[in-house]
């Protein structure tokens, strides 16, 4: 019981942890999922947005582009003098072109020394030298083509935004370098189309050149930012230069981010797009949350379930602690009130019985004593002790604690052999009726016990039956015992005994087999027969049941466990006449000096040699002088020191033709383990009954003698 709670907790706590592990394990492989998930959503998002502003910023520049080709025509073979001479009609013609392209802020045209020679603001000042601007030193050192520059400022007395020019290189004649043609370009234009596609939070743009110079960005930024070539993004550059998808934190804000970025085809300038890494953790949150509104409240509840039903559990094998506690404070009160009332029970037989053998004693101890009369006061103190041994052996019986001798014997052919007794004890008013089997069933079983068993239930049955009535005495196998499950190998042989008598009310049904418990008037019976049934029962492997039912009788059913293919003895072995000892030597081990004394002299009387020894240790010394001289060793079984059992396996060992009988009135050893092998007589004996077994043990050493 304390193992199936035990259990039971652990279970209930290994649930609890279940409860919490399993949905931790569940989120955490829907959340692995969902940031993977999350991730690739960003990624696509971000390649669709470099998409776009790719696709933007390579028609920007081609148009740029387009319209820097349309200048470069106006002005070829055009010189400087002409240019500056119609310089308000150039001016409105790049006004024009400027106009229609609202990424320009301004169109210029310089000359080889840097001087503006005209522009689209229709200002021309010709003392400021330009020369120092990256574009003008780019085409100065070489034909480049299309030249992208960094973000500059205006010089004054020019004002306004930051601009980075796209300049392209005029051509002399004779192909040097007679200056340049330029469109300054606004940032801004490029960070407020970057603010209208980039609605998602954290969104990132940026134009950069390939040198790592950034050109515009969104969000922007309060002062100017330039990737170091080689850093996180100059590395990834330089691995992949046309394009690839990265996490880096970008300068000027230190802000983590996903990017992708691309290369413009046939242009120094890289177009970037990304997300914020928070945005898209963000956005991971948000999404495993809806798991946790659902799944908390689920686990919390489930956990809460489970909480409680562990402490109720607890709650409820406390209370069945107690309750057992109680129960078991309850039991030894009434093995207490049982042991009183077996003792009172015992006292109360033993005091008749001695009572009986004290007043014979007395009245044969008178000198004037009739012959007759000596001979009834003699033969009552021998019924007396009968009856003493066999109130011992029932109480023994009860407590199954009889040393039993099993042999295997034929139930049927023994149950027919004591229906005769069983007639003879219920008389002729009650009709005994019984149904054996056809073939021979077997149990290995001590056969006195059983017939006593037998007949203790016969005579409770003549009693229930007031002496008139009917007894069913059936003998069937069972495949298993009624309290038990599995079925045993062999089986059990049930011997039912039914009675018509009234029954047992229930209020008595629970107390049958108690110890001294009868219903029967004072000096009717001990209370002890149906006691010796459970006891012989339970010893032997099987078990008692019994129905009943007021006014229609009751039904005892012994079950023995069976033997299969047995070998049945005969039922009753003829006793061995009273022999005389005929000089037959004799070693007596008992501690007890009266009763070792008593049948030392008894023996001596029979014709016996005897010689008394008091302990294990003195019959071994003796035996080691004087081996030779005993036919037999007579020992008790218990006591103090070495035991009878040892003594008599020493005895083997030692002298194995020497044989050895024991007698004992009670041995657990015995109870529990059997004699070992060794004859066995049980206390109170007989003179005739010691006779007879020492005389048979002593004939067989002598005969062994004299064949060898």
């Amino acid at each position: 019981m304390k193992t199936e709670q035990h259990n039971s907790l652990k279970m209930l706590q290994w649930m609890m942890a279940a409860s919490l592990a399993l949905p931790v394990a569940l989120f955490s492989f829907a959340a692995a999922n969902s940031w993977i998930s999350t991730k690739d959503i960003a990624d696509r998002e971000i390649e669709r947005s470099l998409d776009v502003a790719h696709e933007h910023a390579l028609k920007v520049f081609e148009t740029i582009d387009r319209s820097l080709s349309e200048l470069n025509e106006i002005v070829r073979d055009r010189t400087d003098d002409e240019l500056r001479m119609k310089s308000d009609a150039m001016s409105a013609r790049l006004k024009q072109l400027t106009d229609a392209l609202p990424q320009l802020k301004s169109a210029w045209v310089f000359d080889d020394k840097g001087r503006a020679l005209v522009n689209s603001l229709n200002l021309a000042l010709p003392h400021i030298d330009f020369s120092d601007r990256d574009y003008y030193k780019a085409h100065m050192a070489g034909d480049v083509g299309t030249f992208i520059g960094a973000n500059l400022m205006p010089r004054p007395p020019y004002q306004g935004a930051p601009f980075f020019g796209v300049s392209r290189r005029r051509t002399s004649e004779d192909g040097g370098f007679a200056g340049v043609v330029q469109a300054s370009v606004f940032p801004e234009y490029f960070e407020k189309f970057y603010a209208r596609i980039g609605h998602v939070p954290g969104s990132f743009f940026a134009l950069g050149l390939i040198d790592g110079s950034i050109l515009a960005r969104y969000p922007t930024l309060a002062e100017a930012a330039r990737l170091d070539p080689k850093g996180p993004v100059g590395r990834a550059l330089s691995i992949n230069p046309d394009g690839n998808l990265v996490v880096i934190r970008a300068p000027g804000d230190n802000i983590e981010r996903r990017i992708g970025y691309r290369r413009l085809a046939n242009y120094p300038i890289y177009v970037a797009a990304g997300l914020e890494t928070s945005a898209i953790r963000d956005r991971w949150l948000k999404a495993i949350s809806y798991h946790l509104i659902f799944g908390i409240p689920a686990t919390v509840l489930v956990f809460g379930l489970l909480l409680f039903a562990l402490r109720r559990t607890r709650r409820m094998n406390f209370e069945a602690m107690k309750r057992r506690e109680a129960e078991e404070a309850l039991k030894h009160g009434q093995r207490l009130e049982t042991l009183g009332q077996l003792t009172g029970g015992v006292a109360h037989d033993f005091n008749n019985l001695l009572t009986v053998i004290r007043s014979s004693v007395d009245l044969l101890q008178r000198p004037d004593l009739a012959p007759e009369r000596r001979a009834r006061y003699i033969a009552a103190i021998s019924d007396t002790v009968n009856r003493a041994a066999k109130l011992t052996a029932q109480l023994l019986a009860f407590a199954r604690r009889q040393t039993l001798k099993p042999e295997v014997f034929d139930v049927g052919q023994c149950v027919s052999g004591v229906s005769d007794i069983i007639g003879t004890l219920t008389g002729a008013s009650i009709e005994i009726v019984t149904h054996l089997s056809d073939k021979p069933v077997y149990v290995d079983a001590d056969l006195g016990q059983f017939e006593t068993a037998l007949i203790n239930i016969a005579v409770n049955a003549r009693d229930a039956m007031k002496g008139e009535g009917r007894l069913v005495i059936s003998v069937t196998a069972s495949a298993r015992l009624p309290s038990a499950t599995m079925p045993r190998k062999d089986g059990y042989v049930a011997v039912a005994i039914a009675d018509s008598g009234s029954g047992i009310p229930a209020d008595q049904f629970e107390r049958i087999f108690e110890p001294f418990f009868t219903t029967k008037e004072v000096g009717q019976g001990t209370g002890l027969g149906l006691s010796q049934v459970f006891g012989f029962a339970k010893q032997s492997g099987g078990e008692v049941a019994v129905e009943s039912e007021v006014g229609k009788g009751s039904v005892f059913t012994l079950y023995l466990p069976r033997v299969v293919d047995g070998v049945s003895p005969a039922l009753a072995a003829t006793e061995a006449p009273v022999v005389d000892g005929n000089g037959l030597s004799v070693l007596i081990v008992e501690d007890n000096r009266d009763v070792g004394t008593f049948t030392t002299d008894a023996l001596r009387e029979l014709g016996y040699a005897t010689e008394l020894r008091h302990s294990a240790d003195e019959a071994l010394d003796e035996l080691a002088h004087h081996a030779g001289r005993y036919d037999v060793v007579f020992s008790d079984v218990v006591m103090p020191g070495r035991s009878g059992i040892e003594l008599a396996q020493d005895i083997r060992k030692l002298y194995p033709d020497l044989p050895v009988v024991l007698t004992s009135g009670y041995s657990h050893v015995l109870a529990q383990n059997g004699t070992f092998g060794f004859e066995l007589l049980q206390k109170p004996y007989s003179i005739e009954q010691l006779s007879r077994v020492l005389a048979k043990a002593g004939n067989w050493r002598k005969a062994q003698r004299e064949t060898v």
